[in-house]
């Protein structure tokens, strides 16, 4: 039976990063294979609707990706280096099928050239989205709400950096490669926040954004298996996203995570991420995306929000904020701080904090005032919250807090 639209788009979006990558290794340069397979997949959705699927959709995307890259060297005929590089590209055979472990290793090298930190930290997750997830760049502009042209700008600088500074295709060295692994992790990590609570706009959240990071995530786990951070962070995805579900009502309200009806929880992915934290503790190496995991573990746990264990969520805040000692770390910590001691211990540690900038601060703020009776303080510091939400459902929801108290 032909393929579908929906079906070959699909096989776009799953191949796309990982045929990049090969022919990126083939051809040595980025833009070259970029545009190479597009041209395959524009080929394949001219032929395949009527030829039917080939058995191995990458391997003749490769394949023709590659011809067409010869092809396009071959007809600039003001460069004659160029031109020597597709005959030495086109040997008298073709090359022997390329392996799963080469595929792997390709995809890893490409993900490593995205998030190199000789680039700009929002070129990092540009390039990625692009080069690993086949999104366009108006998808990815319409993700980080910044108009198209300024993406596509964005794009093309961040591949001319990676030519100007002979940024290497390649795994980095074993010494390497913890501090490289924390740049993808910081790159992923942010695509999934941004989609998770996305910074401005008119919807809580971006599904299509969270989908890519998770998957972009899982790809990841099976380049640098049994690795405690990467693992960690998978988990911490998947339990979030497991609460989307039932964080906002049928209008589109945002409902927190104290009146959520777990029942609505996604089974599969909770139990998943849970299985996760466990590989986790079995490794005892925790880090910073392991302890967050772990405290989203615990609130999974339980079957009410009465039933959740405070104490131990306070205890993995004390260890991450230990590993990780950032004001936005000690914000969260206090929340656990307001469960085990009560408002007036929280609020005497976030008052100590210099996030004034930051919505979330004032809406904790504004939730420990409230506790503690302060009505006039707690609805100044809702009025700080909304007024600092770029989401219009958070700041929907800030407003109607205040409102509540009179």
């Amino acid at each position: 039976m032909p393929p579908s639209a929906s079906q070959i788009a699909r096989i776009f979006r799953d191949e796309y990063g990982r045929t990049v990558a090969v022919l990126t290794r083939i051809l040595g340069d980025l833009d070259l294979a970029e545009d190479a397979v597009q041209d395959a997949f524009t080929v394949a959705a001219e032929r395949w609707p009527a030829d039917g699927l080939p058995p191995s959709p990458a391997g003749w995307i490769i394949t023709t990706a590659r011809r067409r890259a010869i092809d396009r060297v071959r007809r600039d005929r003001n460069r004659e280096a160029k031109h020597a590089e597709a005959m030495r590209l086109h040997p008298a055979v073709e090359p022997d099928p390329i392996g799963p472990t080469d595929m792997l290793d390709d995809r890893l090298r490409l993900i490593f050239t995205c998030c190199h930190p000789a680039l700009a930290p929002e070129a990092r997750t540009a390039l990625t989205l692009r080069l690993l997830g086949g999104l366009t760049t108006g998808q990815i502009a319409r993700a980080f709400l910044v108009p198209e042209p300024t993406m596509a700008q964005r794009i093309t600088r961040a591949k001319r950096k990676i030519r100007a500074a002979r940024i290497p295709f390649r795994i980095p060295a074993e010494s390497e490669l913890p501090d490289r692994l924390d740049t993808v992790h910081a790159v992923l990590y942010l695509i999934y926040t941004e989609g998770h609570t996305a910074g401005v706009g008119h919807d809580l959240t971006d599904t299509d954004l969270c989908a890519e990071a998770i998957r972009l995530t899982r790809l990841l786990t099976e380049l640098v298996p049994e690795h405690p951070e990467t693992t960690g962070l998978l988990a911490l995805m998947l339990l979030g996203e497991s609460r989307r579900p039932a964080r906002t009502t049928i209008a589109g309200e945002l409902i927190v995570l104290a009146e959520q009806d777990r029942t609505r929880w996604d089974r599969a992915l909770l139990d998943e991420g849970q299985s996760l934290v466990r590989t986790c503790l079995r490794w005892n190496r925790p880090g910073p995306y392991q302890i967050q995991a772990a405290i989203a573990a615990v609130h999974a746990d339980a079957a009410t929000v009465v039933d959740t264990d405070w104490s131990q969520i306070l205890q993995l805040y004390d260890q991450l904020l230990a590993v990780q000692p950032t004001p936005v770390v000690a914000l969260h910590r206090a929340v656990a701080v307001a469960e085990v001691e009560g408002p007036a211990a929280a609020l005497a540690l976030v008052e100590k904090l210099d996030l004034t900038r930051y919505h979330v601060f004032h809406a904790v703020r504004g939730d420990l005032l409230r506790r503690l009776g302060r009505h006039r303080e707690a609805s100044a510091a809702y009025d700080a919250a909304a007024a600092r939400a770029g989401n219009a459902v958070e700041r929907a929801f800030l407003e109607g807090r205040r409102d509540a108290l009179h």
